[in-house]
């Protein structure tokens, strides 16, 4: 009787919201156009209780009345039809005062074949504990999405979340992931933080080397790995999605809300969406997703005097030749006049390839000369242009 009962209310919600005629939808159930007049009527009258037997049951006084399902519907399938169903219930909710349950309005939506109903979750499996400071384990880690929906293509979003509580330091758009984007977003943590104990990432080749030099021989460390080295943080790799599975839950829940909320409010620009970010989305994301952590102290330390523009640079080794310039990348690089030092000649010195696009040559801790991203010298005090 209830099979037959669920079944007739997912006709009737069909084609009250449109996507079936009526005779059909007699049709379909088998029944004369007479009849289904009838269990039009008494579905309007009483709601679901009213497509069961009334023999067997009395309708119930708490239905819903239909003016209300047209309405969820309507507003469904017309303003929030790319919203997830928790996402819609909470709009209905705040935005139009409609208070019904989170399953009942789940149910509504996949009778009413608006929203398809979810496979059966993977086995359970049991939750790493998180670490009870702030600071003691990092995630950092991108994900490939339409995240603006008015653009063409996919855009990454690079995410750094705090293990111990979910709160999220950093988010922003670019157009890849790299290692330059990544190292701006742990210079921004740390900057804004302090120094923290440890990172988990996955095995990217920006993260890790997996490959080999030769087989004696394995390749140094990567840009980011040399950078963590310097400043004593711990890089912990990741196997598989399923051991980063607290920022995997953040994506499932960003995906599902953010580019709507982008929508909704036509941000159609890079600049727009990550001011976007920064002002509204991580103060909400903070607010309601984020958790107390165990021990009220933080693991965070203050820096110490390290050089953030050399540690988050790319670095490179060049040998200067007879004529005081290095070679990098079809630029050719003059070294100043020092006065310690009359020739620097077939001497190594570092290059330092900062963030925001200028260029370092360094010998131990001397600064030798800066230069734009064309080679061209700058003054101590003289910015890239």
């Amino acid at each position: 009787m209830v099979e037959r009962a669920m079944k007739i209310q997912e006709v009737v919600l069909r084609a009250m919201d449109g996507r079936l005629k009526w005779y059909q939808a007699a049709e379909i159930l088998g029944i004369s156009d007479r009849q289904m007049r009838r269990w039009k009527l008494r579905y309007q009258h009483w709601g679901y209780d009213g497509l069961i037997d009334r023999r067997c049951k009395k309708p119930s006084p708490r239905r819903v009345p239909v003016e209300v399902v047209k309405e969820v519907l309507s507003l469904y399938r017309e303003h929030y039809f790319d919203f997830n169903v928790l996402h819609f219930h909470h709009k209905l909710k705040e935005d139009h005062g409609i208070e019904l349950s989170y399953s009942w309005v789940k149910n509504l939506l996949q009778t009413a074949g608006l929203v398809a109903k979810g496979k059966r979750k993977s086995p359970h499996r049991k939750a790493r504990p998180r670490r009870p400071l702030r600071g003691m384990l990092l995630f950092v880690d991108a994900s490939t999405h339409r995240w603006i929906p008015c653009l063409d293509g996919m855009q990454d979003l690079i995410v750094v979340l705090d293990d111990a509580t979910t709160e999220v330091y950093y988010a922003r758009l670019v157009p890849q992931e790299s290692t330059q984007s990544t190292m701006e977003a742990l210079r921004a943590v740390v900057q804004t933080q302090g120094l923290f104990c440890a990172l988990y990432t996955d095995r990217a080749s920006h993260f890790v080397t997996t490959r080999t030099a030769s087989r004696q021989k394995p390749s140094g460390p990567t840009q980011i790995q040399r950078a963590l080295g310097q400043l004593g943080i711990e890089l912990i790799q990741s196997y598989s999605p399923q051991a980063r599975g607290r920022i995997e839950r953040l994506w499932a829940t960003w995906q599902g809300r953010l580019p709507m909320e982008l929508r909704a409010r036509g941000i159609n620009r890079w600049e727009e969406a990550n001011e976007f970010l920064a002002t509204t989305w991580l103060p909400f994301h903070n607010k309601t997703w984020s958790v107390a952590p165990q021990c009220p102290e933080s693991a965070f330390v203050p820096l110490n005097g390290q050089d953030l523009d050399r540690i988050f640079a790319l670095h490179h080794s060049r040998v200067v030749g007879n004529d005081n310039c290095v070679q990098f990348q079809n630029l050719k690089l003059q070294i100043p006049p020092c006065q310690w030092r009359y020739s620097f000649a077939k001497c190594q010195v570092k290059l330092y390839q900062h963030l925001d696009g200028t260029i370092t040559l360094g010998y131990g801790p001397h600064t030798l000369g800066r230069y734009d991203s064309q080679g061209r010298l700058l003054s101590p005090s003289q910015k890239a242009a």
